[in-house]
């Protein structure tokens, strides 16, 4: 196991996990929070309080394995209902969950944060809104690297609209902070990722034929990221 710990600025942290996925601590006056738990770390919670004495409380933008290594550490947490499935079923998951929903704001203390809905990813994924730091906490679903769209909870004509639905705040961030690959990224990634998937939709791009985790599926390299789907039937 190892990680990294590197401040972004005085009141907020990413710790790289392996160098496979990155999660985040957050300060306000009042409280911490930590997005997402890791994947291979199984101490988050230890690695937050080295880092602040404020209480600290967990919230996941979505339930996949590699954002909830340390979540056992935790009473409960933050997420979206309609990951429940995802977390409990597919994962395996255990411990109960504080529901967030679209439009919801967490204060730390003086620091607001707006949960945003952006499902497809998977059913539950969500983006917080950093009002006061004009940032954007992605999660999976916008980055420069391998999106993971394969699999029976991932549906592409949700993640555009999604990323459509994101048109409506982007006069209310500057900057984003992704789970995976570079970091940060930048607002015109979104348009970027939305015209692509709209392309492999459409046919217009050819994907290369891949396995992973024993699946069949289709890699399509657009430039800006890489989407990992199952084939698209387009006849």
């Amino acid at each position: 196991m190892s990680y990294e710990i590197i401040q972004i600025n005085n009141d907020a942290w990413r710790i790289e996990d392996n160098a496979r996925v990155r999660f985040f601590l957050l300060t306000g006056e009042k409280e911490a929070l930590l997005i997402d738990s890791g994947m291979e770390v199984h101490n988050a919670k230890e690695i937050a309080e080295e880092l602040t004495d404020l209480p600290i409380k967990l919230l996941i933008t979505h339930a996949d394995r590699d954002h909830i290594g340390s979540n056992h550490e935790f009473d409960s947490f933050y997420m979206h209902p309609s990951e429940a499935s995802n977390y409990y079923n597919s994962q395996k998951g255990k411990g109960e969950f504080t529901p967030v929903e679209d439009g919801d704001v967490l204060d730390l203390g003086n620091r607001p944060l707006e949960i945003i809905s952006i499902p497809g990813h998977t059913p539950g994924s969500i983006a917080i809104l950093d009002i006061s730091h004009r940032a954007l906490i992605s999660g999976d679903p916008i980055q420069d690297g391998s999106i993971f769209m394969f699999g029976v909870q991932r549906e592409m004509h949700a993640y555009l609209k999604s990323l459509k639905k994101l048109d409506r705040y982007k006069d209310r961030f500057d900057v984003i902070y992704p789970s995976h690959a570079s970091f940060p990224v930048y607002p015109d990634l979104i348009d970027q990722l939305y015209e692509a998937g709209e392309r492999i939709l459409q046919g217009k791009i050819q994907g290369e034929s891949r396995d992973m985790f024993s699946h069949a599926i289709c890699a399509y390299d657009v430039g800006a990221a890489t989407f990992l789907m199952d084939p698209v039937n387009n006849d």
